[in-house]
């Protein structure tokens, strides 16, 4: 049986891997070996992060709501459970959002969510 080397099959594998090691400080782009193992960690933090990154988004927004809220007299935790106890149901992102750009929409938001509390 003839012998088969395989170097288009290895160098295809080869490329495709420097080819996602681009741009990578120093030997890592270059060389397979260190390039092989920094495209495998790599792979390791985007798919731990696409994770953190929903809750990343989350504090964010819960601390936008709060410096707004407080900015209306009433703690975050008083405004979220004075908007449940209204039956106002408005998510944290789109709170974020009004804090920032509507602030007298916000506001609307926690004048109901205080006459709920009471």
């Amino acid at each position: 049986m003839p012998r088969v080397k395989g170097g288009t099959v290895t160098r295809k594998r080869r490329k495709r891997v420097l080819k996602l090691a681009k741009g990578y400080y120093g030997s890592k782009h270059a060389l397979f070996k260190t390039a092989k193992q920094q495209v495998m960690k790599s792979g390791q933090y985007a798919y731990r992060d696409r994770k953190q990154r929903k809750r990343e988004f989350r504090k964010l927004w819960i601390a936008r709501i709060n410096a707004a809220a407080r900015m209306n007299d009433i703690s975050y935790s008083r405004l979220m459970h004075g908007l449940k106890q209204a039956d106002i149901q408005v998510n944290r992102k789109m709170l974020a959002d009004m804090a920032i750009n509507d602030e007298q929409g916000f506001a609307n938001l926690v004048t109901k969510a205080k006459e709920a509390l009471k």
